[in-house]
């Protein structure tokens, strides 16, 4: 079907970006009954699916099962002769991309109600634009155009040919020797499952741990997981330059070693794509660093167009980007001014053990004025038969005993998290969490062991343990007098 005619009327709504954000604010808007038309250059899915959280969970799966395999004696299982075949992961990779890609087609938002185009699209003024040179006309705009990677400031390093996440999936096959620069949440996940996968792997970090944004039990086992999977970490750890190409490329450390690989990957950081839209002349404001400045309700500096997803700078997270593009879509078409709340989002690196984590910080909780409950998972019957017990959990909860924050580290830690991110947000306490009857045997039941203990210590105190007895003394009368 072709392109419609987007000179012909004024869109109630345009949408600048096919990523998640823009998916969703054009799909909502259409349900509501608005005239919408959504732009890209051609990349429809966006970051997510193509470059990702897609391909990186799908690499993932595929190192998830080489170690299954090798650890599977430790059940009596004996798997002999295990071999990666790396062109052969990166194209179960490149399936599983394709295989989700019709859910984000332009045919799918055609069936959905939204009016699509691609090409360069450009803001000519506050209320219009040009697509390859056509005018385009709007009453109200969201940008989403997402973000992309960006490198640091490493002497050689962007002549070196690096890899990042947008284009570590056309290589044709796993390299021998990877260095990764960056040991937030891609970085370990990206260098465990090539360490699974059968590379060898360096992961630089110039703090002095890994995701040193989450709880510091968190990065210490993920940090001996990803040890244990034989990733050489580098913590506290500069890098001066790069130097050489791909198949011999040399990082150069500031205290003087040297690091050689065949390709490095580049996981630092990434920056707003939003360069040549035009945002100037439309009146949109960005900050020191190219993001995207919105108020409360993702509205920008100009009334008309609002902004939604990773090109706003606020986390980026495919379901809060997700988020924004729903709340943008009300606001703009129902006149609402709904709010996007961060106090409870949620968050999951996928290594394994995967990390889970919202709320307050429970590294933190403390000077915070909260207590924290801790659960190792050595005593988690699931994680016993599973073997794999190094996780723990940690619920940050306040005075009134109501959950504030939480993190867990474990299997299927993300799907765990589900639960206490509903207490977080409704002000659940460990009671409620007593009170509802958990599935035996799950790895979610440290989270329901940890709410007991919490319970039983309320009830250990002086009056919940005076008003028991009472209770106690009063039912053994009546069990008397019906003798």
């Amino acid at each position: 079907m072709p392109d419609p005619d987007v000179t012909r009327r004024r869109w109630e709504l345009l949408v600048v970006g096919a990523g998640t954000a823009g998916l969703l604010a054009a799909q909502t808007a259409a349900s509501l009954g608005a005239r919408v038309l959504l732009v890209d250059r051609g990349t429809w899915g966006g970051e997510c699916l193509w470059t990702g959280c897609v391909p990186s969970k799908a690499l993932f799966a595929a190192g998830e099962a080489a170690a299954a395999a090798r650890a599977a004696a430790g059940f009596g299982v004996h798997v002999d002769g295990v071999r990666v075949d790396g062109a052969a992961v990166l194209a179960s990779v490149r399936a599983a991309v394709q295989e989700i890609e019709p859910v984000d087609s332009p045919a799918a938002q055609r069936a959905a109600g939204v009016a699509v185009a691609e090409g360069q699209l450009v803001f000519t003024g506050p209320s219009s634009a040009v697509l390859d040179g056509r005018r385009v006309r709007f009453r109200q705009a969201v940008v989403a155009t997402g973000s992309a990677p960006a490198l640091p400031a490493v002497p050689g390093l962007a002549d070196s040919s690096p890899l990042t996440t947008e284009t570590l999936w056309d290589e044709p096959d796993l390299p021998e020797r990877l260095v990764v620069l960056g040991g937030g949440t891609t970085g370990c996940e990206l260098g465990q499952a090539m360490a699974r996968l059968g590379v060898r792997v360096d992961l630089v970090e110039t703090a002095d741990r890994l995701l040193p944004g989450e709880d510091p039990a968190a990065s210490a086992l993920v940090t001996a997981a990803l040890r244990a999977d034989g990733v050489t970490v580098h913590l506290s750890t500069q890098v001066q330059r790069v130097s050489g190409a791909p198949g011999d490329t040399r990082v150069t450390l500031a205290d003087g070693g040297e690091l050689r690989c065949d390709r490095l990957l580049v996981t630092t950081g990434r920056r707003a794509a939003g360069d040549g839209l035009g945002l100037d002349a439309a009146g949109v404001q960005r900050d020191d660093d190219g993001w995207v400045v919105v108020d409360a309700h993702l509205r920008t500096s100009n009334p008309r167009i609002w902004a939604a997803g990773d090109v706003t700078g606020q986390p980026q997270y495919t379901h809060l980007a997700g988020l924004h593009g729903s709340t943008v879509a009300a606001n703009a078409v129902l006149g609402l001014r709904r709010r996007v709340d961060l106090t409870a989002l949620p968050r999951v690196t996928f290594t394994q053990p995967e990390v889970a984590a919202v709320g307050v910080p429970t590294g933190t909780a403390e000077q915070a004025g909260l207590r924290v409950l801790e659960q190792g998972h050595r005593h988690s019957d699931r994680a016993i038969t599973d073997q794999r017990t190094d996780g723990v959990t940690r619920l940050a909860v306040d005075a009134r005993h109501r959950v504030r924050g939480a993190t867990v580290v474990g299997p299927r830690a993300g799907e765990t998290l589900a639960e206490l991110t509903l207490a977080v947000t409704q002000g659940l306490t460990t009671s409620d969490l007593t009170a509802s009857t958990h599935p035996y045997p799950t790895h979610a039941d440290p989270v329901w062991q940890a709410a007991i203990s919490d319970y039983r210590g309320r009830l250990a105190a002086p009056v919940p343990r005076r008003a028991i007895a009472v209770l106690r003394h009063l039912h053994r009368l009546r069990t008397a007098l019906t003798r």
